[in-house]
């Protein structure tokens, strides 16, 4: 008994001393106009750390004595650190006031490695749009603002329906990932009219890979990877805001948006709500009855929510749901099949999804599950040529009524591990499920598709020197397609099982400390089955165009080299950045839709997806930022590169060749300019203030005009666009908590738009390029908690 006494005044006394002999750091840390919440705080090599309060407030215990280095970073905020001495039974006191990022060098990003890692380490490129981008262009959706990044052009593909897609370094958009919190649950009928359905207010970021550096996220990657990241709960604000465009100074486009966020006093659990109501009118840019901009409502609603269940867990939970109506044509306020041309869709989406994360108890060790979905169902309309003619002819026209169900699941988990010399080891495993079943009974027409994926990835992340990080590793994934694919009396089916393995390899380097070389590869690949554009129809010589998989289609292989030089310099104030990037994509078995020039009974045009012989996609891009000061940020940057087929590609393949429609073929990628780029000048003119310059450039290029029935088209050269934008705003703080903010502008100031658009019933649908909108003018107000 008395040796127990013994041991356990000794065990207290080494426990006083050992306290006695560390210390404590405490401080706080504040912004330009509020608290610092949810800063990172980490004393530099060691394990010691700590996240501020909602007063901006941190304290680390058990700090060893001597100096130490105290390093603090926060998103959209410069790292700032200090030196300070610790003393034995003594708390060091050390404040921090952090510099905004303008150009967000300092960004933490999730897209490169699939785990959160500075910007600057990452060993692939990211490019990152924030939401002060969104604001500065006055986008009320995402497809609105995404031109303002390097490699990255949205363009419009029907004059009907308002079609919209995404290339990245030149290729369309179903070689393009888009994630929604880096989960892959935006399938492929999402791509078609998804990008419009997205309401900027609800986007925190949004992360950028290009190329094939984003491999580890699976299939349709070849082109990069777009992440949209949705706002966290982080601190207790509101905000309400309004927009109201005239397109063409006529056309009204009016929306209605709000966000609000709760978190608790200790910070473990929080809330956000947002929503978006829009009514946008119809426009006829030429006076033919007929819209090149169609009518659209959209209502949106969602949330996210996060628990601590202890300080080393975490639960998320986001869910979103969509409802969205979009009709173009003629004759709108009829029924559609009294019309001589009309596209009609009512979207109804569900998105949500859960994770669940676990640190060790060091926070080396991080592990996570996930499960996430989406769900839509459409209701559509494709068709016409009933308007003012016989009760037989919109008898037809009845046929053109259609219903797509679409599902998309992801479930997963991921294991990584950080080392203590800073290299890191992830280990994954991912089930994705993809469901769509869409019919026209009237055309006999349906793709009922499944596909399902079970996919395997891993990673290490090596430091070998402070200069030098490799990052290797691949993603295996099995795929199984069951398609049934039915036009009339065209059927087609597919019954495929195939395994890929999708390595990369990238290196970062760094020249000296501010000069950064990046090199890179990866393997990407496409599964046969129906991408978004063969979830659309469009219109041709008031017949709609179907597209259908031809027989023994095979997988779609892609291999992807890219280099790049990053310079950025933090000198006082002075921030300045500038990249060039060098990119190389060989495909191999591409996708390629050809116009057989047959007609079905029921007078419908067909299409057919094919193998091409194999494709190159080679260029560069370039972006130069500067901000001299926190009052002023310009940005800059382009895209110089060429698509070519290795061999002439098919596009129009007539059943009889003839004087007067031949076989119509291309070596050239369509729709795809050689040049293309952005310009974003934001300035303070006061402290209240702004002025945002911003404007998307596009060179000329090759379009498909379809000039007669069977699908027989002529390449057109199209004309350079340069859409500039100009805004003004006032901000007024009202009082503490109350702000309010006007602004006032025009979108494409020059009216920089397509003039030849085709007219009447019987036009192609799909002829349309260039800016999304003509000169548009706006008034937005919102009022909140927010600077």
């Amino acid at each position: 008994m008395k040796q127990t006494i013994t041991l356990s005044i000794l065990i207290l006394l080494c426990n006083a001393g050992y306290a006695q002999s560390n210390g404590k750091i405490a401080g706080q840390v504040t912004l330009p106009h509020s608290s610092a919440v949810f800063a990172t705080v980490q004393v530099m090599g060691t394990d010691h750390g700590a996240t501020t309060d909602e007063n901006g407030e941190f304290s680390i215990d058990d700090i060893p004595t001597g100096k130490v280095t105290v390093l603090v970073k926060l998103m959209g905020y410069q790292p700032a650190q200090k030196t300070v001495t610790v003393v034995a039974g003594q708390t060091t006191k050390v404040d921090f006031q952090l510099k905004e990022d303008n150009l967000n060098l300092n960004e933490v990003v999730i897209s490169a490695t699939r785990y959160e890692l500075d910007r600057k380490e990452a060993p692939v490129v990211v490019n990152v749009l924030s939401p002060k981008l969104f604001n500065a262009t006055q986008s009320v959706a995402l497809s609105e603002g995404l031109n303002y990044q390097p490699g990255v052009r949205v363009e419009t593909n029907c004059q009907n329906c308002g079609f919209t897609q995404v290339r990245l370094n030149g290729l369309e958009g179903a070689y393009s990932q888009i994630l929604i919190n880096s989960r892959s649950v935006f399938s492929a009928l999402n791509s078609v009219y998804g990008l419009d359905q997205i309401p900027t207010n609800i986007i925190e970021r949004v992360e950028v890979v290009r190329g094939g550096g984003s491999a580890l996220y699976g299939s349709n990657a070849i082109g990069g990877t777009i992440n949209i990241i949705t706002k966290e709960p982080v601190e207790n604000t509101w905000q309400i805001g309004s927009n109201i465009s005239l397109i063409d100074g006529t056309t009204p486009d009016n929306s209605l948006n709000f966000n609000g966020s709760l978190t608790s006093e200790d910070l473990h659990s929080g809330v956000t709500f947002h929503g978006l109501y829009r009514q946008r009118g119809s426009y006829d840019a030429n006076g033919d009855s007929f819209t090149e901009i169609t009518r659209l409502e959209n209502n949106t609603f969602g949330m996210k929510a996060f628990l601590k269940p202890s300080e080393r867990s975490k639960l998320s939970l986001d869910f979103s749901a969509i409802k969205e109506y979009r009709r173009g044509g003629d004759q709108l306020d009829l029924p559609p099949h009294f019309t001589d041309i009309t596209e009609e869709l009512t979207h109804n989406t569900i998105i949500g999804g859960v994770t669940y994360e676990q640190f060790s108890e060091d926070s080396k060790n991080h592990f996570s599950v996930y499960l996430s979905g989406q769900k839509t169902q459409r209701d559509s309309y494709y068709g016409g040529l009933g308007g003012g003619r016989t009760a037989a002819d919109s008898a037809l026209a009845t046929n053109a009524y259609g219903k797509t169900n679409d599902l998309s699941l992801v479930a997963g988990s991921q294991f990584s591990r950080n080392f203590s010399n800073s290299d890191v080891v992830i280990f994954g495993a991912e089930y994705q499920r993809s469901d769509v079943e869409d019919e026209i009974i009237g055309y006999q027409r349906l793709i009922d598709q499944s596909v399902n994926t079970v996919g395997f990835y891993g990673q290490y992340e090596w430091r070998p020197s402070e200069n030098m990080t490799l990052l290797a590793g691949g993603r295996y994934d099995h795929t199984f397609v069951d398609g049934f694919y039915k036009l009339s009396d065209i059927t087609r089916s597919s019954d495929i099982s195939t395994g890929v393995f999708s390595p990369r390899i990238n290196l970062l380097y760094d020249l000296r400390e501010n000069l950064q070389l990046r090199l890179g590869y990866a393997r990407g690949f496409r599964a046969p089955q129906a991408f978004n554009e063969d979830l659309h129809i469009s219109s041709v010589g008031g017949e709609p165009t179907f597209v259908i998989l031809s027989d023994g289609l095979k997988t779609e292989l892609s291999d992807a080299y890219t280099t790049s030089l990053n310079l950025s310099e933090n000198i006082g104030d002075w921030q300045f950045s500038f990249l060039a990037e060098g990119f190389y994509t060989l495909l191999k078995r591409p996708f390629t839709t050809v116009s057989t020039g047959a007609t079905l009974p029921n007078g419908s045009i067909l299409e057919e997806v094919r193998n091409g012989a194999g494709a190159e996609v080679r260029g560069g891009n370039f972006e130069l930022s500067l901000s001299p000061s926190s009052r002023l940020v310009i940005q800059a940057g382009g895209t110089l590169q060429q698509s070519t087929y290795k061999d002439p590609q098919v596009l129009f393949e007539p059943e009889i060749e003839s004087e007067e429609e031949p076989t119509v073929t291309t070596d050239q990628f369509l729709r795809s300019p050689n040049a293309y780029g952005y310009l974003s000048t934001n300035l303070s003119l006061t402290e209240r203030l702004g002025l945002d310059l911003t404007g998307a450039y596009t060179g000329p290029m090759m379009v498909p005009h379809v000039i007669s029935e069977s699908g027989f088209m002529d390449l057109v050269d199209t004309q350079q666009f340069f859409d500039a934008n100009i805004k003004l705003s006032y901000h007024f703080d009202l009082a503490e908590g109350f702000h309010l903010e006007i602004a006032g502008g025009v979108q494409n100031v020059f009216n920089s738009y397509q003039t030849d658009f085709d007219t009447g019933a019987l036009r192609d649908s799909n002829y349309i390029y260039g800016p999304a909108k003509p000169q548009t003018f706006f008034f937005g107000v919102k009022i909140g908690d927010f600077h």
